[in-house]
């Protein structure tokens, strides 16, 4: 059994099994038949299930029950028994009852030939040569298409030819009926769909084969007309046109015919092996054979066999350098086409004798696959991009850890690499995206990240070097063992990191404090300028301010410079409130920044925080010590209290 898939759909070729030579004896193929497994395992669904050379055509009854197939040669028909599964009789023809008792054959010189059960009961004729026809049942009309553009009616029941259906093309090649909507379909290169109350067809199918259309079914399930020629099966939508599937035999193809209800569909072939084909996307299998849809399930597929398995094809060039020339002639060597089959058994074996050094030259072929997988082992160096490269070089590293793809392996997470995905492929082309190993950030991490930048850049180079000396080496030549020796260097590492994060900070802050020294002294210098251009200004010419209503009278100088303020940037405004002692900013030790900032208070406020301290202190002053009211009355408690007890 073959399984191909095609758009999804799965498709079986239960006909499909291991090829045998036609000059093989009977008593040979029964022997191979218990020795070899392949054909054991074949399925035959149907006995003799075959036509002596070639099938002209396969039609299934109204029941389901009988498979008729016509072929040569001699001319015969043969019909089957599905409930048997083997063949009942040997009898070109459509069905005109639900079971085998009324058949019609097209001839072809023109005669159109009716049986009975009995035998033959009538015979007519066409005006043009048919190829193909169908029968409606609910008019009993049969539909022939031939040669001519004309499509002939012959109605059974009145006995008489009806007007013709008036066509464009030049000829026909198949038609079939959909018994569901009734709409009649013919083809020749194309496939035409018609309704029958309608002259215009309603869709036209290519197959861009440039070959005629052998036959047409319909699948009413899925809507789909199934159309072939001799070289494909397409099975498409009846209303767009949409391909659903496809299947293309080894043969050419004559007729297809589909098994009603079900999945399953069988190809008369130019081969005397007639094709069954089962789709479980079309349907069930039939009930005689429901136990394929068990079966499909388990079977996997299988490769396609090649020519003959046990046999070798030569050519008398291969013979002369084999030396066995004269084995033409013998029974050793059979004559196919241009060349000869022999036993490959034998064809291995004087191969061995005649070549006494193909020993030698395998092992040369092994030495030097074990060389090439060497060399895969080694470090590959990948072209680094333009931006990022020490970024990009990393992330190699970290792919290549084993360790770390052992961890995920265990947590069943596959994280793909940034070099390989799309969202983060900005970062390597564009320059916007360098990383700025001057930025304080990047000092801040630098006595870390500088010391992995200085190996990876030692391995960068012992790899190219690697690289450079791997491409010079023979292939004899053992593989030099190069190796980054970085071991010495860790301990260092280890004992300096520290003091080199201090000694950054260190330079940090020095840098800091002179960048706020030269801020404050560029302000003061510019601020006596611009007072000294601005008195000349005043003396030449006067100068007028409009003040807003509502808005108590201050300084002109504090208003011009509220106004440069608003107009100012944020960054500007941080820069003077910072040389004001206003805000500070300071940085963490992870690169952020963090400011701290007093709120400049309002006028409003600043008076009213006056008047309250004022207030407070204009109390202090008026207020009176009590001090001398609690000691007299202390005085006074003692004595009543002594005199009252001195009574009783």
């Amino acid at each position: 059994m073959q399984i191909s898939s095609i758009n999804d759909v799965k498709i079986y070729n239960l006909s499909h099994g291991k090829s045998l030579p036609e000059w093989l004896s009977d008593r040979k193929k029964r022997q191979l038949q218990k020795k070899d497994v392949d054909i054991q395992r074949r399925i035959e669904l149907i006995q003799d299930f075959e036509m002596p050379t070639v099938c002209t055509s396969i039609k299934v009854s109204r029941d389901g029950q009988y498979i008729l197939a016509a072929g040569t040669y001699k001319p015969r028909i043969r019909c089957y028994d599905t409930y048997q599964l083997s063949l009942k009789l040997i009898v070109a023809f459509d069905i005109l009852s639900d079971d085998y008792s009324k058949l019609v054959f097209l001839h072809c010189d023109r005669y159109v030939e009716f049986h009975s059960q009995h035998g033959h009961y009538y015979k007519t004729r066409i005006p043009k040569f048919g190829r193909d026809f169908s029968y409606h049942y609910p008019s009993c009309d049969l539909y022939f298409v031939g040669s001519g553009s004309e499509v002939y009616r012959l109605n059974l029941e009145q006995g008489r030819f009806l007007n013709s259906l008036q066509t464009d093309a030049v000829e026909h090649n198949v038609c079939d009926i959909n018994p569901v909507h009734q709409l009649f379909a013919t083809g020749t290169s194309e496939v035409l769909l018609y309704d029958l109350r309608s002259s215009q067809p309603l869709l036209v199918k290519d197959h861009f084969y440039n070959l005629p259309i052998k036959s047409l079914n319909f699948h009413d399930p899925l809507d789909l007309v199934v159309s072939a020629d001799s070289k494909i099966i397409k099975m498409w939508n009846k209303d767009s046109g949409k391909v659903f599937s496809s299947i293309q035999p080894q043969t050419n193809i004559n007729e297809v015919c589909m098994y009603p209800k079900s999945g399953m569909l069988f190809t008369a072939n130019e081969d005397p092996k007639m094709n069954t084909f089962y789709i479980p996307a079309l349907g069930p299998a039939p009930r005689w054979c429901s136990f394929l849809d068990n079966l499909t399930e388990e079977l996997e597929e299988s490769p396609e066999s090649t020519v003959y398995d046990d046999y070798k094809f030569v050519t008398r060039k291969d013979l002369e350098n084999l030396g066995l020339s004269h084995l033409v002639g013998s029974s050793l060597l059979r004559a196919y086409m241009h060349g000869f089959f022999m036993d490959i058994r034998l064809y291995h074996k004087v191969k061995s004798m005649a070549n006494p050094f193909a020993y030698e030259e395998y092992r040369k072929d092994k030495i030097r696959q074990k060389i090439e997988e060497s060399r895969t082992q080694r470090v590959q160096l990948t072209k680094l991009p333009k931006v990022n490269k020490e970024l990009a070089l990393k992330l190699m590293e970290e792919g290549d850890d084993e360790a770390e793809l052992a961890s995920r392996k265990k947590k069943g997470k596959v994280v793909p690499s940034i070099l390989g995905d799309d969202r983060f492929k900005v970062m390597f082309e564009n320059p916007d995206y360098q990383v700025d190993e001057q930025s304080e950030e990047f000092r801040l991490l630098n006595p870390i990240v500088s010391k992995v930048g200085q190996k990876r850049k030692k391995k960068l180079r012992l790899l190219s070097q690697q690289a450079a000396e791997a491409q010079q080496e023979a292939e004899d030549e053992e593989e030099p063992e190069g190796r980054a020796s970085s071991e010495e260097e860790s301990s260092d590492d280890d004992k300096s990191w520290v003091e080199e994060v201090r000694e950054q900070r260190r330079l940090l802050r020095q840098e800091d404090r002179e960048r706020r020294l030269k801020r404050g002294r560029r302000p003061t210098n510019e601020a006596s300028k611009t007072s000294n251009m601005s008195m000349g200004k005043k003396s030449s010419q006067p100068q007028f301010y409009q003040i807003k209503a509502g808005e108590e009278f201050r300084s002109f100088n504090d208003m011009a410079r509220k106004q440069k303020l608003q107009k100012a940037s944020l960054e500007e405004r941080l820069k003077l409130e910072e040389n004001s002692g206003i805000s500070s900013v300071v940085d963490t030790a992870v690169g952020s920044k963090q400011i701290t900032f007093t709120l400049k208070k309002s006028e409003q406020q600043k008076k009213q925080q006056q008047a309250e301290r004022d207030h407070h202190a204009e109390r202090k002053k008026l207020r009176r010590s009590a001090g001398h009211l609690s000691s007299a009355r202390s005085r006074g408690r003692g004595r009543g209290r002594g005199r009252g007890r001195g009574r009783f």
